[in-house]
């Protein structure tokens, strides 16, 4: 069967606006692989920045082994952010419009240079401008949150929001002293996720190494303001109506949100 990569793109792009519930894309295209996927993913984005959206980073997703157990892959992936997925540190969200909505706990890089291809991690953290703790609303679009790499891959590696707490700049000291960082996720004051940036890919700065690479293998290019997610050092934890979302990374700083009253 033919594969319409652009009736793919807008039905996952329609079920990510709308809040909707969709089979995984590999039901009816069982041969569906991740290539693949990364086409549809981005005209999906695309759609998105027809309507006004501004890109302004990427997530890495998959990059702990906590994460790859918990979707059943063992592939780092990429994602898209973008402007509208941004919600302030210390603001609100709204659990209605999304499907299966979950948080974790992140580091990010904000990039002063452009940064492409295969670097060293000397020349990826010569890119980085500052450093944030940082949380990702994750929210799946299939049903059941169930799906296969290339189904995520199409999806935007689940991404669905972004909160950064305050940068801070990046010193010579980063590669070693922030290699082992404590990281803890609590909900209402009550630790839900306890990890370490250890998780992401051993070093936090191998993740940027590999966004690198792999948005050169897109044929793109991360650019100078650039926001990127370096990916989860924990399993994602389900967000319900009225709870206090907050984040601390030793030596780094802290990064909150709360969930509004409403259902999704």
């Amino acid at each position: 069967m033919t594969i319409n990569l652009e009736q793919l793109a807008e039905a996952v792009d329609e079920a990510a606006r709308t809040g909707t519930a969709i089979a995984q894309l590999t039901d009816a295209h069982p041969d569906l692989d991740s290539v693949t996927g990364y086409a549809v993913q981005r005209l999906s984005i695309q759609r998105r920045l027809n309507r006004g959206e501004r890109q302004i980073g990427i997530k890495m997703g998959l990059t702990s082994r906590a994460k790859m157990r918990q979707v059943g892959v063992n592939e780092v992936i990429w994602g898209r952010l973008t402007d509208a997925m941004r919600i302030e540190d210390g603001g609100e969200i709204a659990l209605s419009g999304r499907i299966h909505p979950r948080v974790e706990p992140e580091i990010a890089f904000l990039l002063k240079k452009p940064l492409s291809g295969r670097v060293s991690p000397a020349e990826a953290l010569a890119a980085v401008e500052a450093v944030a703790p940082a949380m990702e609303i994750i929210d799946s679009r299939y049903r059941d949150f169930k799906f296969n790499l290339a189904d995520v891959v199409a999806d935007n590696a689940s991404s669905s929001g972004l909160i950064l707490g305050a940068p801070r700049p990046v010193g010579t000291d980063f590669a070693n002293s922030w290699a082992n960082l404590g990281m803890v996720m609590r909900f209402a004051g009550q630790p839900v996720q306890i990890g370490s940036s250890a998780a992401i890919l051993g070093h936090p700065l191998r993740s940027l190494v590999a966004a690198a690479r792999l948005v050169a293998e897109a044929g793109e290019i991360l650019s100078p303001g650039d926001i990127v997610l370096a990916g989860a050092a924990t399993e994602a934890v389900a967000l319900r109506p009225g709870l206090h979302v907050r984040t601390d990374i030793q030596g780094l700083g802290s990064v909150s949100f709360t969930v509004r009253g409403e259902a999704p």
